[in-house]
């Protein structure tokens, strides 16, 4: 049982011999070993059998980079009587956009590796990993000026909702796999946060058009 968040390898009933073969073969990759579960990790190193992290520990990257964003776009959206919540919601998803995409330029190649493991596409076809964030970065520039709002909308409601599809079928099949929505820069597990994350994106662009978002 393998899994990427938290990094750790769990071999189940291993024969007598197995471990000390193991980490001849994983010391040729880099400074890996395997131990016995509750075992200390060498060298003082923290064990790759720790236990998870808290719920808010490990999203605690992720709700501070939405908090900012919910933050800036706030901007401009103030009038009469309240705020103008369409121009928020295009604030938003221009901001989205632009700083996810922006993790993800930080390792194109570990971003376009680690979409792979989930996305249904990115699966069959390993480039479009390394396409995607061009796309997230074109629709933040999109809604951040306002260009083709409504072909923005449609756009974004088809990427986002093919992509919670990967994340749906991951989930279903209980896959412990990393999420790369912040590419491989924050380790965050692939979870309903993930999918509620896209989802969000469909229903908010599902608002815009509903409300006028061609305009």
């Amino acid at each position: 049982d393998v899994t990427l968040t938290p990094q750790r390898a769990i071999l189940t009933n291993p024969r007598e011999g197995d471990l000390a073969v193991l980490n001849a073969v994983i010391a040729k990759a880099g400074a890996y070993t395997l131990a016995p579960l509750g075992a200390a990790h060498p060298a003082g190193q923290p064990s790759a059998l720790d236990q998870d992290r808290g719920w808010l520990a490990t999203y605690f990257p992720l709700l501070l980079i939405a908090g900012y964003i919910s933050i800036a776009a706030l901007a401009g959206t103030s009038q009469a009587g309240g705020i103008d919540w369409k121009s928020w919601m295009m604030n938003f998803m221009a901001g989205f956009f632009l700083v996810f995409s922006a993790f993800k330029f930080l390792n194109l190649s570990g971003f376009a590796s680690a979409y792979s493991t989930y996305d249904l596409l990115a699966k069959r076809w390993h480039a479009y990993g390394f396409i995607y964030p061009f796309l997230e970065l074109a629709l933040g520039l999109a809604f951040l000026f306002r260009v083709a709002p409504f072909a923005a909308n449609a756009a974004a409601i088809l990427l986002m909702g093919f992509s919670s599809l990967g994340v749906l079928q991951a989930l279903r099949n209980k896959q412990r796999i990393a999420c790369a929505c912040l590419g491989t820069v924050l380790k965050l597990p692939m979870s309903t946060i993930t999918l509620v994350e896209d989802l969000g994106m469909v229903a908010m662009a599902i608002a815009m058009l509903a409300a006028g978002g061609h305009n």
